[in-house]
């Protein structure tokens, strides 16, 4: 007992100990003292112990001392480890994984040093291998934690027959993986624009500028992608608290949801305080801590031991529905109808008018291209992962019966396995014929329509399609940014025009799906607050719309014949939506729903017919 909680006290402190090199290793970069040894490793200026000639050669050399201890001291865990555990046993196996990370951690170290991706360097280059750098960090304080877990008599993990609990923990793992990266990403534009902006407006101004660095403006990705993930993390919490509902359970989950909070406000304060040093550091060191609980709320409903309880299926006075079993077709194109091609058309039409309009002309083949395949294969994996997330709900409406998901034809794991290759092939694609930015959009947009819109809100409340609609307005900015790299005021005016048209037009459909969605439990408009109401809600957006869509043109970014355009557009969306107002029954609805898409269309379409014309 007391070898045991020696050893446990022993990898706590290695943990701790690890943190604290991290930090260091942070301030050697926002000091920019990465190249205080030279190119040279394992050596300082070639030599065991150099001369300190300056601050910069200090700073670096502390960091490689503090961060070689740690081998030594791996090397003990693992070797205490085996004296206290069995074969085979996963704290064995655990203290294995840090001394091979600690291994990896140190050869990525070098290898940022040998090609100098340290210090004033911002290459892409730079950039790749500080994400790469930041994921084994992650997967080693990921494995000290588990030592730290097993070490203190905590249960082994059981990894097999977890069921949907072990798929909704990947991706969370993932998720915040991914926020780091970005997190490492928006840093190294730090420091490119290292110089300190007169106001956080000033900072975001840059972060438009389609002359500043790249890094600069891939720093708006950051705090996107940030949301997204930490909506999905609070799910997660919620979920695993209730499939694992141990007290010990329900303590983690509320760690790890207060220390995301205070993370997105020190976050915020960061931004508005202008980044000072101490702030910076303390913001790395809280994801840190953060990422630690959440190994530990997840190793808790995980552990061999864990009550499991199976969440029941929604239940109704009638009986269960089962599958609407549909005549054989072929599987590929229930693979298609997984992406929803109809959906994503029109998605897919504002992707490449907006491509034209950033261009004020052709775009080029290849770019067009590029945009068209990534644009619908982001989108696709998005409404994969919709599918499957829904298929409870989609078994219950008549309009969404007959899904793959639905009939199982084709199995959940499968469908997110596809969404998995078609967002990966949506990502390298973007990145490698357009930019980083196109693809992080397309990302973007995915996460915001998954983790906001299908998984925090569409069940919750009425507003879920005013906030999650914004998925649907980022395919515009895919495309302009696949142009310019940037994305300038003209970009965000077109995603407000689409943000603010949505609920015009998805409100039209669910007053003639309503009962779909009562029957459900989906707390659309119509069903929670009538008809009047959502009418009245309709006409209100319909005039916010109609004043966004003329910006262009008091922006001077269009010309007469967007003028034109608009006028009329606008002038039969306000008649259909008048209509409605008058007499809101269902043809009526079903007019303004299909005007809409000619609407939304047709705005695109005359914009960049329009910039192609006067430039």
């Amino acid at each position: 007992m007391n070898r045991s909680l020696g050893l446990g006290r022993f990898s706590a402190g290695l943990l701790i100990y690890t943190l604290v090199v991290i930090v260091w290793g942070a301030f050697v970069r926002i000091s920019f003292s990465g190249d205080g040894c030279g190119i040279h490793w394992p050596l300082c200026d070639g030599q065991i112990l150099p001369a300190m000639v300056d601050s910069k050669t200090l700073i670096e050399f502390v960091h490689r001392i503090s961060s070689g201890i740690i081998g030594p001291l791996s090397l003990g865990l693992l070797y205490w480890c085996h004296r206290v555990a069995p074969k085979k046993s996963q704290l064995r196996k655990s203290a294995l994984a840090v001394v091979a990370l600690t291994i990896t951690e140190g050869l990525i170290g070098a290898q940022l040093v040998l090609k100098s991706y340290v210090a004033g360097n911002a290459t892409a280059e730079r950039a790749l291998w500080g994400g790469i750098h930041l994921v084994n960090t992650f997967f080693l304080l990921a494995a000290m934690t588990m030592v730290v877990w097993l070490a203190f008599g905590k249960p082994q993990l059981r990894l097999k027959g977890q069921g949907p609990a072990m798929t909704a923990i990947v991706i969370g793992l993932v998720g915040v993986l991914l926020m780091g990266v970005t997190g490492a990403i928006a840093a190294l534009g730090n420091m490119v624009d290292h110089s300190a902006a007169a106001s956080l407006a000033e900072g975001i101004r840059k972060d438009f500028d389609p002359s500043s660095h790249f890094l600069v403006r891939l720093r708006l990705s950051h705090p996107l992608i940030a949301t997204s993930v930490g909506v999905y993390v609070v799910f997660l919490m919620s979920y695993l608290t209730k499939v694992r509902p141990a007290a010990e359970m329900r303590k983690l989950s509320n760690l790890v949801v207060g220390i995301f909070a205070f993370q997105m406000v020190f976050g915020v304060a960061n931004l508005v305080m202008q980044r000072p040093l101490l702030m910076a550091l303390g913001h790395l060191l809280v994801a840190d801590v953060l990422w630690i609980a959440l190994i530990l709320a997840c190793a808790q409903a995980l552990n061999k031991n864990a009550e499991v309880v199976l969440l029941a299926e929604p239940t109704t006075e009638t009986p269960e529905p089962t599958p609407v079993m549909e005549p054989a077709v072929p599987l590929w194109k229930a693979y298609i109808e997984l992406t929803k091609p109809r959906v994503i058309s029109l998605l897919l039409f504002t992707t490449v008018t907006a491509a034209f309009i950033a261009a004020k002309g052709w775009p080029g083949g290849w770019l067009l291209v590029a945009i068209t395949l990534g644009g619908y294969a982001a989108a696709g994996a998005a409404n994969a992962i919709n599918m499957v997330y829904d298929r409870d709900i989609d078994i219950r409406m008549e309009r969404t019966a007959k899904r793959p998901t639905v009939t199982h034809r084709i199995s959940s794991a499968n469908a997110l396995l596809f969404a998995l290759v078609l967002e990966s092939f949506s990502f390298v694609l973007l990145w490698s014929v357009c930019n980083l930015l196109s693809a992080v959009m397309a990302l973007a947009g995915l996460l915001f329509y998954v983790f906001i819109y299908t998984m925090a809100l569409k069940r919750r409340t009425w507003h879920n399609i005013v906030i999650g609609g914004a998925a649907g307005a980022f395919p515009p900015l895919v495309g302009y940014s696949a142009v310019t790299g940037s994305l300038s005021p003209l970009a965000w005016v077109l995603f407000a025009i689409i943000f603010l048209w949505t609920p015009v037009h998805f409100w039209a459909l669910a007053l003639l799906i309503k009962d779909d969605y009562r029957a459900a439990g989906i707390p659309m408009l119509p069903v929670v607050r009538g008809e009047r109401a959502t009418v009245l809600q309709i006409a209100l957006y319909t005039v916010l719309t109609v004043i966004v869509s003329l910006l262009p043109l008091l922006m001077g970014q269009s010309g007469p014949i967007y003028l034109v355009a608009a006028l009329a557009l606008n002038a039969v969306l306000f008649v259909r939506t008048f209509q409605l107002v008058q007499a809101p029954d269902n043809a009526k609805a079903r007019t303004l729903f299909k005007y809409s898409m000619v609407y939304l269309a047709a705005l695109f379409l005359m914009i960049a017919i329009d910039r192609g014309v006067l430039s």
